[in-house]
């Protein structure tokens, strides 16, 4: 198993950034490694779960484990076939202003260092820079 940690920073309010985490219809919107999302309810809850879809067919299954709406954390367990990823993902008042987004993920080496590149420019999306 292999860690890997992402921080980003940008201009968005955090409650906003937060809306987009909460809400996986959204999360096309900001990151393009995702082309829909099939999840039951409007927003994230522990113990559901549903399925990313990517590029190149790509269909990722997931469950969220957690989710701290208060303090803007949540995590979940993805699968693509049999790896396993683990995600921590936090949402945080930037030092500057705006946003900082976190993201820590455990798994097998080569999915975490793929995880890790697409993720960064996601996250960029996400806090509010339109080109990633």
């Amino acid at each position: 198993m292999r860690s890997a940690h992402v921080s980003v920073d940008g201009p968005d309010d955090p409650d906003v950034v937060w809306e987009r985490y909460a809400a996986p219809d959204l999360w096309p919107t900001w990151a393009p490694q995702i082309t829909a999302v099939d999840y039951p309810l409007p927003r994230i809850a522990p113990g559901v779960g549903g399925t990313v879809h990517g590029l190149a067919g790509v269909r990722v299954k997931f469950t969220i484990t957690q989710v701290d709406e208060p303090r803007r954390l949540w995590t979940w367990r993805v699968r693509i076939g049999p790896l396993r990823m683990h995600l921590d993902h936090t949402v945080s008042a930037g030092p500057r202003g705006g946003t900082t987004t976190e993201l820590t993920v455990d798994g097998p080496p080569v999915l975490v260092h793929a995880y890790a590149l697409a993720s960064t420019i996601a996250l960029r999306r996400l806090v509010g820079f339109s080109n990633g």
